[in-house]
């Protein structure tokens, strides 16, 4: 016997889905929904099917917070880091801001294609902490935004910014945003690169505070100094860029 739905529920039911994000089979379920009626109900045009086990209500547009905080549940650490969450937090410099999505994560993953279609955005999942930091220490939600989107703080922004140096970041440009970031809290940043545990990000943190003339550069110098073997760490960048960085 073909499958049949009680419309007049589903459009009742239509009222209480979110509008702007995806909507998962798990979700649709606890909605009384399982997976059968879903792809039913794509099947005869009530929902939109995004890729498996992924719904959206035709004519919605998915906003990149709600397909973001819809990952978040899917993929353990997501978050939004480095330049994207020093933007989303208001700290940026015009000359090299982009539209552009940096998410980090604990795995590596590959991010589903119907979000790459809509959005520019880069994922990775580099091991910048021990295993001792506290989790999800340095990541919050923005004022009024999904509890689900965890965006870094600066502080932890600032980190994962200069472990992008020579990847998918140039020094210059970084330069320029690292000079806004005077009001870092010590303390934050201070438990953060306690337990970094990349050279180059704790003497690049070391070399530009001290450029900039930034309040946190003694903190800054006091990790570089106990950083790694040797007095310098040098290293040439993927556009020719050459780190080389004391102690």
């Amino acid at each position: 016997m073909a499958l049949t739905i009680d419309t007049f529920s589903f459009k009742n039911l239509l009222g209480t889905l979110p509008r702007g994000e995806p909507l998962g089979t798990d979700y649709l379920k606890k909605k009384g929904l399982t997976s059968v009626h879903a792809s039913y109900l794509a099947k005869h045009g009530w929902l939109t099917h995004l890729g498996r086990g992924v719904y959206m209500l035709p004519g919605d547009t998915l906003t990149r917070e709600g397909c973001i905080a819809f990952l978040s549940q899917q993929i353990p650490g997501l978050h939004v880091a480095g330049q994207t969450a020093l933007s989303w937090r208001g700290i940026r410099h015009n000359i090299s801001f982009r539209d552009h999505i940096a998410l980090w994560g604990e795995k590596r993953v590959q991010l589903p294609e119907w979000f790459l279609s809509r959005f520019d955005c880069t994922y990775q999942a580099t091991a910048l902490f021990d295993p001792k930091l506290p989790e999800n220490l340095g990541l919050q939600a923005l004022p009024g935004g999904s509890p689900s989107l965890l965006v870094s703080v600066p502080e932890r922004a600032l980190l994962e910014l200069l472990s992008d140096v020579g990847k998918t970041e140039s020094l210059s440009e970084v330069k320029l945003v690292v000079e806004g970031l005077h009001s870092l809290r010590e303390p934050v940043l201070d438990t953060l690169l306690k337990h970094t545990t990349r050279v180059k990000v704790i003497r690049l943190a070391r070399m530009l505070a001290d450029e900039l003339d930034l309040p946190w550069a003694k903190l800054a110098q006091k990790h570089s100094e106990r950083s790694g073997n040797g007095s310098r760490w040098v290293a040439v960048s993927k556009n020719g860029e050459r780190l080389d960085l004391k102690r």
